[in-house]
């Protein structure tokens, strides 16, 4: 078990690596796991402080059992303990929840990445009583609340932390889904108890206001830029951050098209073979795709110009 203050820094978001036959509605074996491999063993080598399977980007709502299952044991073995890992098991159905976490409680991750059941919207004392349901039913595992809205057609309100936090296993959660004031208030309840995750792009303002570090899908196309980012909230140099954010806002940034296309620009950058994404999102307007790939670009153009600078503060360090 680890606590909610040795949980900070980056985030990493995983995507589901996919072989070349996950956009075949009849495959049954989708997870690439060399490629998968080699990708979380690059990004940890590269610096990225925790890793999180299973989201949205890594389409929990798109794997069968036996992928979920294949993907799980291949991310642990990859890690080997270097930096926290936390296996999403988040489902529409509780009880498939359960099976997943059943799965993987002995496999040697730090914990779940757990969002709340979503096909239908909870009222706030289930979603509450869900949590507090599975932090009982498996106290050796960690949770880190996944909070996405959008997806999820719930929204954890700041009140509800109050009884979220009497549960110690359950130390973070990744979010982007508060106003500053809300953010204030949010870290008066969890402060030291649930390490918060903001998205890359809220490092500055919300690092300075409690925020144990940001959550990212963009890292797989490499994190130089983000851990640049990183580096600049822990030093409080506020135009330097406001600098790498700007230049994070750049070419093909903003909502994605629906379904899985958040992952389009991964696909055409050289960091890791993430795959394609999986079926039914195989259809791509043009627009979409020439957005995708001048994303991956200048994603590698920011690599280029942050790596450098991460490389020299790290040599620095080092002597």
């Amino acid at each position: 078990m680890i606590s909610a203050n040795e949980l900070n820094g980056v985030l990493g978001m995983m995507p589901a690596f996919a072989t070349p036959d996950a956009i075949d509605i009849r495959a049954t074996q989708t997870i690439a796991v060399d490629n998968l491999k080699e990708g979380v063993d690059k990004i940890i080598k590269d610096g990225v402080n925790n890793i999180a399977t299973t989201g949205t980007y890594g389409e929990c709502y798109n794997l069968l059992f036996d992928e979920f299952k294949t993907l799980a044991v291949a991310t642990v073995d990859a890690v080997k303990k270097r930096v926290p890992l936390f296996l999403g098991c988040t489902s529409p159905n509780p009880r498939e929840v359960i099976q997943k976490m059943n799965f993987v409680k002995d496999l040697g991750a730090d914990g779940v990445l757990l969002g709340v059941p979503y096909y239908e919207t909870l009222h706030l004392q289930d979603a509450v009583k869900f949590y507090h349901d599975i932090a009982d039913l498996f106290p050796s595992l960690n949770i880190v609340i996944y909070h996405n809205p959008g997806n999820h057609k719930f929204t954890i309100p700041v009140a509800a932390f109050k009884e979220l936090v009497k549960k110690s296993n359950i130390i973070g959660m990744k979010d982007s889904h508060r106003t500053t004031q809300a953010f204030m208030n949010l870290q008066k309840i969890v402060r030291g108890k649930i390490s918060v995750f903001v998205n890359q792009t809220q490092l500055y303002p919300y690092y300075a206001m409690g925020a144990a570090g940001c959550w990212s899908t963009e890292v797989w196309m490499g994190p130089w830029p983000i851990l640049y980012l990183l580096e600049q909230a822990r030093k409080g140099d506020v135009p330097r951050m406001i600098e790498v954010i700007e230049d994070l806002g750049g070419v093909g940034a903003g909502k994605p098209v629906p379904g899985a296309g958040n992952k389009r620009p991964q696909e055409f950058a050289d960091y890791c073979q993430v795959g394609p994404t999986r079926v039914p999102f195989v259809t791509f307007p043009e627009a979409e795709l020439d957005k995708a790939k001048k994303r991956a670009a200048h994603w590698m153009e920011l690599n280029k110009k942050y790596r450098p600078l991460v490389e020299a503060a790290r040599s620095r360090s080092a002597a």
